[in-house]
């Protein structure tokens, strides 16, 4: 056990904002500390570098272009075998491909008409629209790609975890290790979907945002256990491409507690139009996929009569938590 070396700021004040400091609102504040501290010229040989990031996401693989736009001998391990991280990945961009794919379809399929426009029979092409969803994705990680390259940041592919305080053993995807040395070393690994207690996620019927995002088929019946932003924006897409889907939210309102009551009642109701159940003030206390369906076991967060959901598939969206597992902290 050790402490990580990413620094604190407490009792110091950060560095006057110049042209070149302006990048700072784009890191965590640990990051801008390091890259103002470890200006240019501390490795020599070809494993040992100025700063090594530990994840590829959207704060890895900014600080490392950033890094190496400053001169620092820079690497980046990222574990996912595509850079971007979540959002790119697995997060942000697939859903809105979804969203916008899945509103195309669901207006053509129920607003088009009374609208003045006829179309002809419409069809589901989900394999197509997976494959539209991935062309997006995969554009945007080999952008970024170009983008170390152009300004000198070794990719890494595989999975870091700390030797000591200035170095990091990768597991290469390809096979074999590496050791990697580092006078500075971020630590940007990111999130992962908080799993429930009692139901194994297998992203296949009990299922995250990440599975979400990549089922074969429509599901007949879904159940969404969270009814915060990303529970409600794959419960739209799955809603909108023909599922019967329930939300169940412990809270008293969809959208999580940070937003503002009468827009979460606005959004529910949107959404109920759209075909959309929900059961708020409601918590799961039990689940069982042994059998054919799935079976939730559901009662009021105060607490009242159980009552049982069944479903083909379940989405835990119930939040996420940081991802240190295998770092060696």
């Amino acid at each position: 056990m050790f402490r990580p070396i990413v620094p604190r700021l407490a009792g110091r004040s950060l560095p006057k904002a110049t042209p070149q400091t302006a990048f700072q609102h784009s890191f965590p504040v640990s990051t801008v500390y390091i890259l103002g501290r470890s200006k240019r010229g501390y490795a020599t040989q070809s494993d040992e570098h100025d700063l090594v990031i530990i994840g590829g996401g959207v704060a890895g693989y900014v600080a490392a272009i950033k890094a190496g736009q400053e001169g620092l001998k820079t690497a980046c391990i990222e574990k996912r075998g595509a850079l971007g991280g979540t959002c790119l990945n697995v997060g942000c961009i697939p859903s809105k491909s979804l969203l916008n794919n899945s509103h195309l379809y669901h207006q053509v399929l129920h607003d088009t008409k009374k609208r003045g426009i006829e179309v002809g029979d419409v069809k589901l092409n989900l394999k197509q629209m997976m494959k539209a969803k991935d062309t997006s994705v995969e554009s945007l990680t080999k952008g970024i790609e170009f983008l170390f390259k152009k300004n000198k940041v070794e990719y890494v592919k595989g999975t870091g975890s700390f030797i000591d305080q200035h170095s990091v053993k990768v597991d290469l995807l390809e096979g074999g290790e590496r050791t990697l040395r580092a006078k500075n070393i971020i630590i940007a690994t990111g999130s992962e979907a908080t799993p429930f207690p009692g139901l194994t996620i297998d992203e296949k019927r009990v299922i995250t945002s990440t599975g979400a995002l990549s089922l074969q088929e429509v599901p007949k019946k879904m159940v969404v256990i969270g009814g915060g932003i990303i529970g409600l924006e794959m419960a739209s897409v799955w809603s909108r491409l023909g599922s019967e889907v329930t939300v169940v939210e412990f809270l008293g309102q969809i959208g999580g507690p940070g937003m503002d009551a009468e827009i979460a009642k606005q959004i529910q109701k949107i959404l109920s139009r759209q075909g959309l159940k929900f059961m708020v003030g409601t918590k799961v206390t039990k689940g069982d996929a042994s059998g054919e369906s799935i079976k939730l076991e559901v009662e009021a967060a105060k607490g009242g009569k159980e009552q049982t959901l069944d479903a083909d598939v379940v989405l835990v969206a119930i939040g996420r938590r940081p991802y240190t597992q295998g770092l060696g902290l």
